[in-house]
């Protein structure tokens, strides 16, 4: 596949991912490499990678604990601790190789580190390769609060290697297929089609559609690099969508939803929200709350979660002089950012989804 290139870096792909690679290591000439990777990748992903990598510059591993409760000023304390115990200067490198949680993590670590050394993502999880991993956004959680710390900044490269998603769950697919949906709904009627079935779609299916989803975000991205206008776009389903994760993370009488499995729910509700304030089409929102239905099952979301997570709303980056900020839709690929919604709205959408 051809290599995409930003105005900051170039994402390539494959084998090819790997000449580029090598390519920049010998030609950056760093002191060191510094490879972060959770207790997953370092098993099932690391030792392929190394069999890449052809550099006599010498290199540590950095491994740690897998899971979002991971992304914490705790984590890059001790991080930070073993890159100045193992000798890190300016000219050392970071390669992060995972999925959200190590490719947010490790960019933050770096960016931060010594003012900032650079830093290679290596997305190994199908939500890292088509989200997280592209447009520069690196950062932690506050607690249980998603992504309030953090910096713009972005990788020297990335290598998108599809053969990686070999090694991952079902569940973590269907997690990243949750962000793919979403492009197609806030960007493309087509691609939104080309995802409603997958049944039928092959391995190479998979590797173009990852594309046209990158492709999709890194065009949003370069139009809004800080995220002031467009790219606010990228976050639908996301308001509510990350309330609901956090909800579920943090109370230990709910099963923990993955990261899509959320956002599905909040693609759902931001749906039926389109409906009142931006006059969506009601039989397109219940077409699109089966689809997601079908692909994410139903969670359970009783009355008596509702006040809790709309609560969590608050502290979402998107808000404004005191509002919450929700991005709507218009229409498939017509989406509309800063729309300010009522509450008893949004507890009708959690009565829409639990239908």
């Amino acid at each position: 596949m051809t290599p995409i290139t930003t105005q900051d870096y170039t994402i390539f792909f494959n084998n090819d991912g790997y000449t580029a690679l090598n390519k920049h290591l010998k030609e950056a000439n760093y002191s060191k490499v510094y490879i972060l990777a959770d207790e997953n990748t370092n098993i099932e992903c690391v030792p392929f990678f190394l069999a890449q990598i052809s550099t006599e510059i010498e290199y540590d591993i950095l491994e740690i604990e897998a899971g979002e409760e991971q992304k914490n000023l705790d984590i890059c304390l001790g991080l930070w601790e073993a890159l100045s115990e193992y000798g890190a200067d300016r000219k050392s490198v970071i390669i992060n190789i995972g999925g959200g949680v190590v490719t947010d993590l490790g960019g933050f670590v770096a960016s931060t580190f010594k003012r900032g050394i650079d830093f290679i993502n290596i997305p190994t999880s199908l939500l890292a390769m088509v989200d997280a991993s592209i447009g520069g956004k690196t950062g932690i959680d506050l607690g249980h609060l998603k992504n309030q710390i953090g910096v713009i900044n972005t990788p020297q490269l990335i290598v998108v290697d599809t053969s990686y998603l070999n090694t991952l769950p079902q569940l973590e697919m269907r997690s990243g297929l949750a962000e793919m949906l979403k492009h197609g709904l806030i960007h493309d009627y087509t691609y939104w089609n080309k995802l409603k079935d997958l049944s039928q779609s092959t391995i190479d299916d998979l590797d173009g559609l990852i594309y046209e989803s990158i492709i999709i975000k890194k065009n949003i991205v370069e139009q809004d690099p800080e995220e002031k206008g467009l790219r606010k776009t990228l976050n639908y389903g996301h308001t509510l969508g990350h309330a609901i994760e956090s909800y579920y993370i943090n109370n230990d009488s709910k099963k923990r939803l993955l990261h899509g499995e959320a956002i599905a729910i909040g693609m759902v509700l931001a749906n039926y929200l389109s409906v009142i304030y931006c006059d969506f089409p009601k039989t397109l929102n219940s077409e699109i709350k089966t689809i997601l239905k079908a692909v994410y099952g139903h969670v359970e979301i009783l009355e008596a979660d509702y006040a809790p997570i709309i609560d969590l709303l608050k502290y979402d980056k998107k808000n404004e002089h005191g509002n919450v900020n929700f991005v709507l839709l218009e229409a498939i690929g017509k989406p509309k950012a800063n729309c300010i919604v009522d509450e008893k709205h949004i507890i009708e959408a959690f009565k829409f989804y639990n239908l």
